[in-house]
């Protein structure tokens, strides 16, 4: 991922530097559990911790020459460690040391992704709570519906949001395993209390049934959960770009007072991260169709995915966390006009309204396809420019003389519509604080 799109607490997660120091983690959690059972004479592990020297530049030198990472790793141990150097990676396959540290290093991803996607969360639960009861039109195709909440619309966004956690922490969970069973996964050098032993001191688990790796359906399980992730913040996004057209102008992202939105024209505000995120939410997807492409291997093992698994896996992370920072920034700063979207509301003289007219019609004892016609007839008028919907339903006898003017007139009460909003606010899950 380019340095534009990473966030420094990120960054320093997948840096190579990082990588080594899980590296040396693994290889010590495997050298201690060795040690515990007599296998290796005491304090080595503690010996190698406190001479090691990992030096990036060193390994990379030797990688050069054996065109191997992790025997150039081991290498450039032994340089700083010596003799003890020689009990590290015993009845190991470079996989178990890849592997497990790989679950290291998703798992501290996880820490810094999910804390951000909570506040994310947060954020639009809070904006749902504070616009419980702001009316605007609800719209489907893109056109006016009936009337709804903006608040209605922020729970959508906060119920998904939570969803979203909910999948995200299972696909961590599902990644928070290593494994020291050997090239085929026989544990044939290493036995189970070894590796249950190491693994424990890391905080995972063994993978119960390994061939040479840690089997990628986990993975691809975790990054479809990072895409659907992505998909639910290119949806709030998407909305805000909508809602922040000229046309339509009910809510807008944050502009500060020296941002400048065009080169060209001065007076334009457009929504720069909205769009980001819609933008590198197509990423996500292509990483977890990649996660997918990951899961056949050859026999007990290729080395097909690990190539992929270096470029998506980071970048899974350096985006959704990317484009949750950017999408806090939007919500927790979002300018809601009220006013707008009132008038919006308003346009048409009452066309939102109209599902109620055909029903008080119907119950009025009007047939439905007589009834449907009757107010079809004055909408289309309406919308194409013609008298406004309620004044012309207003001057229409066959209107008045079934429902009167007080009957019609409850038609067009705005609170009707608001009546179940705290019922459907109960039904939904306030955010862990």
């Amino acid at each position: 991922m380019i340095a534009r799109y990473c966030r420094p607490e990120m960054a320093k997660v997948w840096s190579d530097e990082r990588r080594l120091e899980l590296w040396l983690d693994v290889e010590l959690a495997a050298t201690a559990a060795r040690e515990e059972r007599g296998d290796v004479p005491a304090g080595t592990a503690a010996r190698i911790r406190a001479q090691a020297r990992l030096r990036l530049e060193r390994m990379l030198e030797i990688e050069s020459e054996v065109h191997h990472d992790v025997i150039a790793f081991l290498s450039m141990v032994a340089e700083s460690v010596g003799d003890d150097a020689r009990h590290l990676h015993t009845g190991m396959t470079s996989s178990d040391l890849v592997d497990t540290a790989l679950a290291l290093q998703v798992r501290e991803a996880g820490a810094v992704l999910v804390p951000q996607v909570r506040r994310l969360h947060r954020a639009a639960w809070a904006l749902a709570q504070k616009h419980r009861r702001t009316p605007m039109a609800g719209r489907s195709h893109g056109v006016h519906a009936e009337p709804i909440t903006f608040g209605l619309k922020c729970l959508v966004w906060s119920e998904e949001l939570g969803r979203g956690l909910d999948r995200l922490q299972e696909g961590l969970r599902g990644c928070a395993v290593g494994k020291f069973s050997g090239a085929v996964g026989t544990l044939v050098h290493l036995d189970a209390e070894v590796e249950e032993s190491a693994l424990r001191s890391l905080g995972l688990e063994p993978e119960p049934v390994a061939n040479q790796v840690v089997q990628r359906d986990r993975h691809a399980a975790l990054l479809c959960a990072v895409a659907v992730l992505g998909g639910t913040m290119e949806k709030i996004a998407l909305e805000v770009r909508h809602l922040m057209r000229t046309e339509v102008r009910e809510a807008e992202e944050p502009f500060t007072d020296k941002q400048k939105g065009s080169s060209a024209m001065p007076h334009k505000r457009n929504p720069i991260r909205s769009e980001r995120v819609c933008g590198m939410a197509r990423l996500l997807r292509a990483y977890a169709i990649a996660g997918l492409e990951n899961q056949p291997l050859w026999h007990e093992r290729d080395i097909s995915h690990s190539s992929v698994e270096r470029v998506i896996l980071p970048d899974a992370f350096f985006t959704a966390h990317s484009m949750a920072h950017d999408l806090v920034y939007v919500i927790e700063g979002l300018r809601v006009n009220p006013a707008r979207m009132l008038a919006n509301l308003d346009s048409g003289g009452g066309l939102v309204f109209s599902q109620r007219v055909l029903l008080a019609l119907t119950e009025a004892g009007m047939a439905r396809d007589a009834a449907y016609r009757v107010v079809q007839g004055h909408a289309i008028t309406a919308a194409d420019g013609g008298a406004p919907f309620r004044a012309a339903l207003e001057a229409d006898p066959a209107v008045t003389g079934l429902l009167g003017a007080d009957g019609l007139a409850r038609c067009f009460e705005l609170d009707h519509y608001l009546r179940s909003v705290d019922a459907i606010f109960a039904r939904a899950e306030e955010p862990i604080p």
